[in-house]
């Protein structure tokens, strides 16, 4: 077993099942100890770096190839992709080696006609310069120049040009393709302790720094250890969250004592979160469908040292107030496209439907209406996404809005408790609602709105 036959298999996995990627990668590199740290590390790139670039890969195999991509093998597709990926994006890897590699993979897994099929395909790419292909022209096909050059699906350009302009899409495609930091939040000790720790058994990571916003947060980069498998993780003082997410716990603004409902709270990383601010002291339900979600849950609260989350399986739809009665805060952190999150879960890009944002949407609205039944007289409901998408984000809150004669809450003030730098708040807010993006705040897209329910 090479790097390269691994980064294979997790491809094809891939390709057959609906499975986070890192997840899937743990599982088969933990299955050969032989593999040294850097070639599970040359296979974590082949694998992130092939479904970051999957469409323009696709593009260059539809210049190479006379039989027709669609009628192509998936698995003879998975092959080319990983070669033409060493070729044009890892300067570090010899045109002979990333061909002669791939040849091997194809010749012991098909026959031999295919093979050869992919030593013509590999050799043609690695006798060509950047400047032989014959791109979109920007002028003539912009959509399509943006869709090659940035590996983005035309339907997702097409779509958020109806609400942003043409330079900011690319900025924002761009930065979807920028690999994301490993951003852990603080738990129980100081940042400072944490980031001290970090350097002194870590001192060849390339940068362990304090996020800008977020008051716990930590970002790293060039890590060259599995974080979960750290002294510092395994006793509770850590927790990986994007800066984005960190900042969605802080529109909630859960005080120590309160009750709190936290609705499709998956792993419960949010919900941590909140029992964090609010000292362990309250209650705080967290409610999922997932049962196997829920479990990981319960160790993750235990790993913590956080005793005040309860866990409750069920359907929100199905939910009744008369079974967990009411709160006096509510967060609906909604199952959405993920739009958001790219950088780190590129399959998104291929995974994602034209419709996707649209069917989201409906059930959105549906859970939303559900959650503001647990709310009492007073209290405060949070929405949020990690979509980019209007039809997640605005159109739900507006819809949300014309319904119920509920308060606005500007997510700015709520910021301004935590932002050192109060002014800079303001960037995080859009129409009353608050809103990141990769390309303006360095964090994922995520989305939050906030009301008060009339006393």
């Amino acid at each position: 077993m090479t790097a390269r036959m691994a980064a294979y298999q997790a491809l094809l996995h891939l390709e057959k099942r609906r499975i986070h990627p890192d997840e899937l990668l743990r599982s088969i590199l933990s299955r050969y100890a032989h593999l040294s740290s850097v070639d599970k590390a040359f296979a974590t790139e082949l694998v992130y770096g092939v479904l970051r670039w999957q469409g323009r890969l696709d593009w260059h195999i539809g210049r190479l190839s006379k039989v027709p991509l669609e009628k192509i093998d998936f698995s003879i597709k998975v092959i080319l992709r990983l070669g033409l990926y060493q070729l044009l994006f890892l300067d570090r890897v010899p045109s002979y080696a990333a061909v002669s590699e791939m040849v091997k993979i194809a010749r012991s897994t098909h026959s031999r006609h295919l093979s050869s099929f992919v030593n013509a395909i590999l050799r043609r790419a690695s006798e060509r310069s950047s400047d032989e292909w014959d791109w979109p022209d920007v002028a003539k096909e912009p959509i399509k120049h943006l869709a090659v050059m940035t590996a983005h699906p035309e339907w997702l350009i097409e779509k958020l040009l109806k609400t942003m302009g043409y330079d900011e899409v690319e900025a924002f495609c761009r930065a979807n393709n920028i690999v994301a930091p490993l951003v852990l939040r603080v738990n129980r000790i100081g940042r400072e302790e944490v980031i001290q720790w970090l350097k002194e058994n870590y001192p060849n990571t390339s940068e362990i720094t304090p996020t800008r916003y977020a008051p716990y947060g930590v970002i790293v980069r060039g890590l060259r250890a599995d974080i979960s498998e750290t002294e510092i993780y395994r006793a509770g003082f850590i927790q990986v969250q994007d800066e984005a997410s960190q900042l969605v716990a802080y529109l909630v603004d859960p005080l120590p004592g309160e009750r709190i409902l936290d609705l499709c709270c998956g792993f419960g990383i949010k919900s941590a979160q909140l029992a964090s601010i609010m000292n362990d002291r309250g209650e705080i339900v967290a409610v999922d469908v997932a049962s196997w979600k829920l479990e990981a849950l319960r160790e993750n609260m235990a790993r913590l040292g956080i005793s005040i989350v309860r866990p409750v399986q069920g359907d929100v739809l199905e939910l009744d107030p008369n079974r967990i009665g009411f709160f006096d805060r509510v967060l609906l952190d909604a199952p959405c496209t993920g739009w958001g999150t790219v950088r780190r879960n590129p399959d998104i890009k291929w995974r994602s439907h034209p419709r996707s944002p649209w069917r989201m949407s409906n059930l959105q609205k549906e859970l939303l209406d559900r959650a503001a039944r647990f709310v009492r007289p007073g209290g405060i409901l949070v929405y949020s996404t990690c979509s980019v998408f209007f039809d997640e984000n605005e159109q739900v809150a507006f819809n949300f809005q014309r319904n119920h004669n509920w308060k606005e809450i500007s997510p700015q003030g709520l910021l301004e408790k935590v932002f050192v730098c109060k002014e800079e708040a303001a960037t995080f807010v859009d129409r009353g609602f608050f809103k990141t993006m990769p390309h303006l705040h360095g964090m994922d897209g995520f989305f939050g709105a906030v009301w008060q329910k009339p006393k």
